[in-house]
């Protein structure tokens, strides 16, 4: 867990009120089945950030990367879509997340009882309250090193061979708790027998599907 820095309570409450007031560049939101890594099958609140400074090639929402496309959305309204939803976990993701000082979105997610969970690649510094951090980490573009003590799960995209060594380099960095997880590249199908015999070979790594893809959701 990854908490934000707060002096004392009565500090957290004065500012409560200002936190709500904050705005996120927001691509998109919407009430669905986390598809992938650990918490896979269960129901999740994914809150899209604009702007990303990674641009992987084979992102399939490259919409997201340009900030100045997607208008800022305060706290308040984003924290009342979740609750009526009914989701207990709010997923924030990119773009690229850490991009944004995440303390003001998180703090009041967790003020009104909801999990939060972010899905970075740790290219930006560290910021928010979380219940559950997923690094996914990109070797051209290194996360910092200060989000290695917090990360809760690796999840490491493979197309090549070369990502199982870039795998096991971020691995040696983490927890001992974190949970490894090798995903394929949805378009590159010779990444599938790859992981496996990775996989047979090292069994402290697992495999995550974008099962959200088979299910046809979101």
């Amino acid at each position: 867990m990854f908490e934000a820095s707060v002096h004392n309570e009565s500090d957290l409450m004065i500012d409560s009120e200002a936190l709500l007031e904050v705005e996120y560049p927001v691509m998109e939101h919407f009430y669905t089945i986390q598809g992938e890594g650990a918490h896979t099958g269960k129901a999740a609140y994914f809150i899209r950030t604009g702007g990303c400074d990674v641009q992987c090639w084979w992102c399939d929402v490259k919409d997201s990367w340009d900030e100045s496309k997607h208008p800022g959305v305060k706290v308040s309204e984003i924290v009342s879509l979740v609750k009526e939803s009914g989701a207990p976990i709010a997923v924030i993701t990119g773009g690229e997340p850490l991009l944004h000082d995440l303390n003001a979105l998180t703090i009041s997610l967790k003020m009104a009882g909801i999990q939060t969970h972010i899905e970075t690649s740790g290219s930006s510094p560290l910021s928010g309250n979380f219940d559950w951090v997923t690094l996914s980490p990109k070797r051209f573009k290194k996360p910092t090193e200060e989000i290695f003590p917090y990360v809760d799960e690796l999840k490491v995209v493979v197309l090549t061979k070369k990502d199982l060594a870039w795998a096991e380099e971020n691995a040696a960095k983490c927890p001992d708790s974190t949970k490894l997880l090798l995903q394929p590249e949805w378009d590159t199908p010779g990444s599938i027998p790859l992981i496996v015999e990775y996989v047979k070979n090292n069994p402290q790594w697992g495999i995550s599907l974008q099962t959200h893809k088979f299910l046809n959701v979101p």
